[in-house]
């Protein structure tokens, strides 16, 4: 008795590292073993009785389709769940990396990890300016934005109640700095004026931020003149002149300042001045570290998340197809006894019933990767980011995401099918010919 539970103890830990190594194992080692399985099947005689088992079992689903259904149904769940959760900390992720940049270098306070724990002196700002490396536009001024971030509430056109957002103010050379910032509405504000332009994220997420809309903001007027388009996080914010918003809210420092360098060399050269000056305790780093730091967090944790969720709807979903194919195994007594006698050894039957699990995982495992990028590609949501702010991104349902999917499906065919396919196997011919 206690050697037979060793032997279960050590069968279900094999099959847990298996699960593991399938899990993430790269698609040119699934593909060949694919291929591999395939020349068996197809060039072999035992591959060969073993998918004329599969065809006579396959042919009768439609007759057991309530109950097969079951795994398709449990394993389309387990995936779509999976891939959504997944594709929610890509999107996050994806929004944060698309912010930065390699030659545009962010200045914060030294130590400092973020923009809100940051504060740069206005007398520090003309020495930033002076340093070399950083690039000059067409009137020669230095590519430099000294910036603000005051957290501000608005409500949320889903559901109406008050979240933060991100108020930045930027300077004149802002829209030089980052490129790729475009108005797509309005026009941008006027320096010295109370105006607002916004993100087109922001827009979609938050009420009263439409053109010509005023806002009561630090118990000032504000009027929202222009919408305007990044592809990343800035388009969760609001940016109005730095100047203004730090008279507004009493502000008498920056929080970041915002560099264009000439290039990677640039950079090179403005960092190192930067850190050869004894007046300037500041930490320079590309905009594209920066907002990667930012993103690891929280798209670890949600993918960590999906992971644990997806794990424990894996085992529901396994414990069906057991029940399922169990049943399966035993109301085909008879078949499987008869195939037996006639020829069939235990590996073609065993491969048989792993086929027919194996089909109904795949097809619940496309199902699930469909409804998942059907309902969630490209579906906008915002979150809490670093800043204490909304942080406006879409789920990202990726060819990796929706592989990965159908791997766990596969792998929840392959547990749920072993251990019935063993059972037809090893079922005695007598006994199973005399059942009803």
């Amino acid at each position: 008795m206690n050697k037979q539970w060793m032997w279960n103890i050590l069968t279900v830990l094999g099959l847990l590292v298996a699960l593991v190594v399938w899990i993430v194992l790269p698609w040119s080692a699934v593909l060949g073993l694919a291929v591999a399985v395939a020349g068996w099947l197809l060039f072999t005689r035992s591959g060969r009785l073993s998918l004329e088992a599969a065809r006579i079992g396959i042919a009768s689903l439609p007759q057991r389709w309530g109950a097969s259904s079951v795994i398709v149904v449990g394993i389309a769940g387990v995936v779509g769940v999976l891939v959504a959760m997944l594709a929610m900390g890509d999107g996050f992720k994806a929004t944060l990396e698309r912010s930065g940049s390699d030659d545009v270098a962010i200045v914060l306070r030294g130590g400092s990890q973020a923009e809100t724990n940051s504060v740069i002196m206005r007398d520090q700002l003309p020495l930033i300016q002076s340093l070399p490396g950083i690039a000059r536009g067409e009137d020669g001024k230095p590519l430099v934005s000294a910036e603000l971030s005051q957290v501000i509430s608005l409500p949320s056109r889903s559901d109406h109640t008050d979240t933060n957002v991100q108020f930045r103010g930027v300077g004149e050379q802002a829209w030089a700095v980052r490129r790729q910032v475009r108005m797509v509405e309005g026009r941008r504000f006027t320096p010295g004026l109370r105006e607002i332009v916004v993100g087109k994220g922001a827009k979609a997420q938050f009420e009263g931020l439409e053109v010509g809309k005023t806002l009561a903001l630090g118990k000032q007027d504000w009027t929202v003149v222009g919408v305007f388009a990044s592809n990343d996080v800035h388009e969760s914010e609001l940016w109005a002149d730095t100047q203004t918003l730090s008279t507004t809210y009493n502000r008498s420092a920056y929080q970041s300042v915002n560099v264009r360098t000439a290039g990677a060399d640039g950079f090179k050269q403005f960092k190192a001045a930067m850190e050869a000056d004894p007046r300037l305790k500041l930490d320079v780093d590309t905009t594209r570290n920066y907002y990667s730091k930012q993103s690891g967090g929280l798209s670890k944790l949600i993918s960590v998340l999906g992971t644990v969720i997806g794990g424990i709807m894996a085992i529901g979903a396994v414990f069906g197809a057991l029940n399922t194919m169990y049943a399966s195994v035993a109301t085909r007594a008879r078949e499987i006894a008869t195939m037996r006698a006639i020829g069939f050894r235990g590996l073609p039957v065993v491969t048989a019933v792993m086929l027919e699990t194996m089909l109904l995982a795949l097809l619940g495992g496309v199902l699930g990767g469909l409804l998942a990028w059907l309902v969630f590609n490209n579906y906008t949501v915002s979150t809490l980011g670093n800043n204490f702010s909304q942080v406006v991104f879409q789920f990202r349902v990726s060819p990796q995401l929706l592989w990965t999917g159908l791997k766990w499906a596969l792998g929840i065919g392959l547990v749920g099918g072993l251990f019935p396919a063993l059972r037809a196997a090893r079922l005695p011919i007598t006994t199973a010919l005399r059942e009803t």
